[in-house]
C-alpha cells in the first residue's frame, strides 16, 4: 500500500541516492568548493519552487512539519482561530494545535473538500487564517475561498499534502494562497517515506518559515555560518539523501499525474453504467491529480453493501481521515469550547457515510481506498476491477 510515486521506484532513484552515499556528505550545508558537498536539498528546493512557478521553495522533514512551520510563518498566535475542514488528515489539525491555535472546523460539500458556503458563519472576531485542504488529490475551491478571505483579511494556507501535482486553473496549488505546505510521505504522490516542502511567493514569509524549519537561520545559502537570528526556530530540516529520492521523483511527477487521470477516465467510463450514486464534484476536473475516486452513493446502506462486497469500507470508517474518528483531537476541542462529537458537522457525516474511495494511485486503507486499482494497472485489471464494481452495485 502506497502511493504512485513508490510503484515508480527505479533508477532515478537508486542513481540520486548514490551519489550522495558515494560522497559521504548527508547534511544539507556544506562549502561549495568541496566536491563531497552536492547540495541536493538546496536544489531541490529550487527545482520545486520553478515546478510550481512560485518564488521560494522550502525543504522540510514532513508534510506535519510544513503545515507548522507555515502556520508560525503567517505570525499566528496562540488562542487565534483557522478554519479547516471537518474531513482532512489529523496532521491538519494537528500542526494547528502545537502552533497555539485553535483550529474551526467547518463542512465539506461533494467535492470532499471545504464548503465555502460554511466558512462565514464560522468567522469570529479571533479568526485569522482559512485552511483550505485539497484532499485526495482534488483542489478545494479557491475562487470563492480566496474571496472570502479578502472580504474578511484573513490568511490562506494550502494545506496541499495530498495534491502534489494539481493545479487550479492553470496555477499549481500550494501558490494560490499565501503559503503552502506539501507532503512526502509514502502515501502521496511523490514520495521520500517521508519530507515534506513549503511554497509561496512572499519573501518574508519564505524567510520567517526558514528560519522556523532550522534554529532562527538566515535563507539563501549553502554553507552553516549566519547573521543576526530574528525568529525562535526547530529543526525541521530536510537530509541529502531524502532530496536526492525527491529530486528523481518530482522528475515524474507530471507523468505521474497525466498516467493517473487516463486510468481514472478509463475506469469511470466504465463503472458509469451502474446505478445509485454519482462521482465527486471536481472544482477543477482538468487540475485534479486523479489519486482518487470517490464515489457518493444515494443511501447509506447502498455504500455500506457496495463497500463490503469488495473488501473496503465507506469514508466515514477511514480512521484518521474524518474528524469524529479522532479522540485526542475531540478531547482538544471539547477544552477550547468548539463541537467535539459525531454529528457536530451533519453535511459532513452525511456525505462521508455514503462515499466510498476507490484507489487510482493512492492504494491506502487508512483513507478508505484499500480497493481498486494502481498507477501500474492494465487495462485488463482496470476492465476487471470496473465489472466487480459493477456488479456489487447490482
Amino acid at each position: 500500500m502506497a502511493g504512485p510515486g513508490a510503484y515508480w521506484f527505479g533508477n532515478e532513484e537508486i542513481n540520486e541516492v548514490l551519489d550522495v552515499i558515494k560522497r559521504g556528505y548527508l547534511f544539507r550545508y556544506g562549502s561549495k568548493d568541496d566536491p563531497k558537498f552536492l547540495h541536493k536539498v538546496s536544489d531541490l528546493e529550487k527545482e520545486f519552487a520553478r515546478y510550481c512557478g512560485a518564488d521560494y521553495a522550502l525543504a522540510t522533514s514532513s508534510g506535519t512539519a510544513s503545515c507548522l512551520v507555515s502556520a508560525l510563518a503567517l505570525g499566528l498566535k496562540p488562542g487565534d482561530e483557522v478554519i479547516v475542514p471537518a474531513y482532512t488528515f489529523v496532521a491538519s489539525y494537528s500542526s494547528l494545535i502545537f502552533a497555539g491555535v485553535i483550529p474551526v472546523l467547518a463542512e465539506i460539500d461533494d467535492s470532499l473538500t471545504l464548503d465555502p458556503d460554511d466558512i462565514e458563519q464560522r468567522i469570529t472576531s479571533k479568526t485569522k487564517a482559512i485552511m483550505p485542504v485539497h484532499m485526495l488529490g482534488n483542489p478545494s475551491n479557491m475562487d470563492k475561498i480566496m474571496a472570502i478571505a479578502k472580504k474578511h483579511n484573513l490568511f490562506v494556507l494550502e494545506d496541499s499534502c495530498q495534491a502534489a501535482g494539481a493545479s487550479y486553473k492553470g496555477r499549481k496549488i500550494g501558490t494560490i494562497g499565501d503559503i503552502g505546505a506539501f507532503s512526502l510521505n509514502i502515501f502521496k504522490t511523490i514520495n521520500t517515506g517521508d519530507g515534506g516542502l513549503v511554497a509561496t511567493n512572499d519573501k518574508s514569509l519564505y524567510e520567517t518559515a526558514f528560519g522556523i524549519h532550522d534554529q532562527g537561520h538566515k535563507p539563501s545559502r549553502l554553507g552553516v555560518e549566519v547573521g543576526a537570528r530574528s525568529v525562535l526556530g526547530l529543526n525541521f530540516r530536510m537530509n541529502e539523501i531524502t532530496a536526492a529520492v525527491a529530486m528523481a521523483q518530482l522528475g515524474k511527477l507530471d507523468k505521474i499525474v497525466s498516467t493517473l487521470r487516463e486510468k481514472r477516465t478509463k475506469l469511470k467510463g466504465l463503472i458509469s453504467e451502474a446505478r445509485g450514486f454519482k462521482f465527486r464534484t471536481l472544482n477543477d476536473p482538468k487540475g485534479d491529480c486523479a489519486t482518487i475516486c470517490t464515489v457518493i452513493f444515494e443511501t447509506r446502506e447502498k455504500a455500506v453493501k457496495v463497500s463490503q462486497a469488495l473488501g473496503s469500507k465507506t469514508v466515514d470508517q477511514s480512521g484518521w481521515h474524518v474528524y469524529a474518528n479522532m479522540e485526542h483531537v475531540l478531547r482538544f476541542l471539547k477544552e477550547k469550547g468548539q463541537p467535539h462529537t459525531k454529528g457536530s458537522y451533519p453535511k459532513t457525516d452525511d456525505i462521508l457515510s455514503r462515499a466510498m474511495n476507490i484507489s487510482v494511485g493512492v492504494v491506502d486503507g487508512g483513507l478508505g481506498a484499500g480497493w481498486g486499482i494502481n498507477i501500474n494497472s492494465t487495462d485488463a485489471e482496470i476492465e476487471a476491477a470496473a465489472k466487480q464494481f459493477v456488479n456489487a452495485c447490482k
